[in-house]
């Protein structure tokens, strides 16, 4: 069981201790004072949870985030003046940095049912980053792009249901344009790749796209047409695999530079334990990824039989290594993402370069989940993108940002509305508490889509972080 399925557990255990002492009191309340009070707080009390505790939050929001850098990143020395951040005399910052400052966040009473954001103004590119409700700890603002509104000391940074206390102190980390390079995004499923690198690959000199699996379970929405489960699972993913050869189009990459390998979801990680035993679909009653590999512009070693195995997705990834020849590699994250596809195709990105005469400069990962927050990025789409938790510091980070102007965000938002797996509408349950936690605890629903992932994915900035580049890498346990 991976971390966050552990955390999960937890939360669900701890959660029914609570509504078991919570009935306890209620009954009680029945029986000493009135009747009608029980159902009365009930409601409430389940309105109350809806709107400010449904959240998935696996830790405590005063907890500090426990970041490591790696000891040669820069720090110009800053101060907070007031509500201005100041570079000290002399501090010259390079435009295109990633710049993040670490500040003690506290927010105030308000901040534990509206969700507390500190405010950058002073320039052309105001933003806004939003944290956890009752914050009180360390965390890190990302000021990448306001690297001139800074060096003019203009930049300010304002709590709105919040105070930043402490001394700042804030890193640069310089990095080369990617855009300027062959890109190769790996996907584990369709939508990976729009999700976290859209504006990366849409602006490459050259980018491929490859996903690995067709992501073809729970199709219970393509039920609802009559199908069984084995015929709904088989059309999503037929439908998931003309997304991920077709998306990108929008964005400007050739049909030749798309490729989807077919694999089944939620089976590579059987697939990596026995590498030459076929493991079928869950749901499609299928033991052949040809159905879903009929779109490609070209053949693959694993269309010979047609094998889901881990031996055939390795012989597919060192093809596509060999003929895009990718200066880097966008992937998942091997430590933040917990999904475990995601961290499958991080490890068969490695295995299969392992010994190839082509190797990339760099790895950059990305990640679409989190173990301990399921609402990060947190704040509007639209908003810029805070540092996510880390509690281990003993693993040094490397942020990269990539910034997305408005144009951008919306053509992004566009190449994720197209995606059939973000279309179905929301069950009855989350409307309900989306619509509570707007009118209770101010949160706008995203404009774009109902999806979460509208909210999600559509920001001020795409954010990675740099696993190798050259002959350095950042070691990930």
């Amino acid at each position: 069981m991976n971390r966050k399925q552990q955390l999960l557990k937890r939360h669900r255990r701890n959660k029914r201790i609570g509504l078991l002492i919570a009935l306890v009191l209620l009954i009680a309340i029945g029986v000493l004072v009135a009747w009608w009070l029980p159902l009365l707080l009930a409601v409430l009390g389940w309105i109350a949870h809806e709107a400010w505790f449904a959240d998935h939050l696996f830790y405590s929001p005063k907890d500090d985030y426990q970041y490591s850098f790696p000891p040669y990143t820069q720090q110009p020395k800053v101060h907070l003046d007031g509500e201005l951040l100041r570079l000290d005399d002399g501090v010259m910052l390079v435009d295109n940095a990633t710049l993040v400052v670490a500040l003690r966040i506290k927010s105030t009473w308000l901040g534990r049912f509206i969700d507390p954001v500190v405010e950058l103004s002073g320039g052309d590119n105001p933003d806004r980053q939003t944290f956890e409700r009752g914050v009180d700890g360390l965390r890190y603002l990302n000021l990448s792009g306001q690297a001139n509104v800074l060096s003019q000391g203009e930049l300010r940074l304002r709590g709105r249901f919040c105070r930043l206390i402490g001394e700042p102190v804030l890193r640069a980390f310089e990095h080369p344009d990617y855009r300027r390079q062959r890109v190769m995004v790996i996907a584990p499923h369709a939508d990976d790749a729009e999700l976290a690198a859209y504006g990366l690959y849409s602006q490459a000199d050259e980018a491929w796209i490859v996903t690995l699996t067709a992501g073809e379970i729970e199709a219970e929405h393509y039920q609802q047409l009559g199908l069984n489960k084995a015929e709904a699972a088989r059309l999503k993913g037929r439908l998931r695999a003309w997304d991920s050869i077709t998306v990108p189009r929008w964005a400007g990459v050739p049909e030749a530079h798309c490729v989807q390998l077919g694999y089944f979801c939620l089976q590579l990680a059987a697939m990596q334990a026995a590498p030459a035993k076929p493991m079928g679909s869950r749901e499609a009653d299928l033991n052949d990824t040809q159905l879903f590999r009929q779109l490609n512009p070209f053949a693959l070693p694993g269309d010979a039989d047609g094998a889901p195995t881990w031996n055939n997705l390795l012989a597919d990834l060192r093809e596509l290594l060999l003929r895009a020849r990718p200066e880097v590699i966008v992937l998942p994250h091997p430590t933040l993402d917990p999904h475990p596809d995601h961290i499958c195709a991080h490890e068969a990105v490695l295995e299969a370069l392992r010994g190839l005469e082509w190797q990339p400069t760099t790895l950059l990962g990305y990640a679409n989940h989190l173990h301990d927050n399921d609402r990060w990025p947190m704040g509007d789409a639209g908003h810029g993108i805070a540092l996510p938790p880390v509690f281990d510091s003993s693993v040094p980070m490397q942020p990269c940002c990539l910034p997305m102007p408005l144009g951008l965000q919306r053509d992004k938002a566009m190449a994720l509305g197209m995606m059939h797996d973000l279309q179905p509408p929301m069950p009855f349950k989350r409307r309900v508490r989306r619509l509570m936690q707007w009118l209770l605890a101010g949160r706008v629903p995203p404009i774009y889509g109902e999806n979460e992932f509208f909210r999600k994915a559509v920001r001020r900035q795409e954010l990675f972080w740099l696993l190798k580049h050259g002959e350095t890498s950042v070691k990930q346990n």
